[in-house]
């Protein structure tokens, strides 16, 4: 389903602002599939990267220490810190294991009501669409 809405998503992405993280770069250029990984970069040539910054390793601690990511997996509650740190509307990802799952949705809207971050959107690039 990820290659089919590649397409799709270069289309309507242009409908919007994106941004990338630094981390979801990295992660691109090491996608082992070739064709794909060269479909990804192309995509995301146009997209403003976002850095990692001290609030957002705060912000992912939090989001590991109570239980919205496992430890075990820390780049995932970084996605989801540099999405709200710099204030983003929507996160969108394919990652159903850890970030587009009700208990993580859950958690990092406690965590954010908590420290008086604004919400966001977790979901994927099919549901924004």
């Amino acid at each position: 389903p990820r290659r089919m809405k590649i397409g799709l998503f270069s289309r309507e992405i242009e409908n919007f602002e994106p941004f990338i993280s630094e981390i979801t770069s990295a992660e691109i250029k090491r996608t082992p599939d070739i064709e794909l990984g060269s479909k990804m970069k192309e995509v995301i040539s146009r997209f403003s990267i976002l850095p990692l910054t001290d609030d957002v390793e705060w912000l992912a601690n939090e989001y590991t220490r109570y239980g919205a990511v496992p430890e075990t997996y820390p780049e995932d509650a970084y996605h989801i810190a540099i999405a709200v740190i710099n204030n983003l509307d929507f996160l969108l990802s394919w990652n159903f294991k850890h970030i587009v799952r009700r208990k993580t949705r859950d958690i990092v809207k406690m965590i954010n009501t908590l420290n008086r971050f604004r919400q966001i959107e977790i979901m994927t690039p099919a549901e924004l669409l």
